[in-house]
């Protein structure tokens, strides 16, 4: 079994969450129980979904991260705006991964 990664937030995604109030610890839990992945086309790097409460509603966040062998560099964090998702997967912009 291969060691747990690393998992280390830029200071891009320490700002976002600040500025938007988000929980510190949630891109990380998004990250490691996401359902749903997908590797963008378009940035070259990998999106984890995953739900939560925010602001008074259940809300989809998309977790944009880049991975190595031993870290998960967790680039930003934002609430997925309504159909943004699947816009972005019928263009083929988020490819879903297995």
């Amino acid at each position: 079994m291969a060691p747990p990664k690393g998992v280390v937030y830029t200071a891009h995604l320490k700002l976002r969450v600040k500025l938007r109030s988000i929980p510190s610890d949630l891109p990380r839990r998004i990250y490691q129980t996401a359902k749903e992945r997908y590797f963008d086309a378009e940035t070259k790097l990998f999106i984890a979904i995953g739900r939560a409460k925010y602001k008074s509603k259940r809300r989809e966040f998309a977790v944009v991260y880049e991975e190595t062998a031993m870290t998960v560099r967790i680039i930003t964090i934002h609430p997925l705006k309504l159909q943004q998702k699947a816009a972005r997967i019928q263009s083929g912009r988020w490819q879903e991964l297995e």
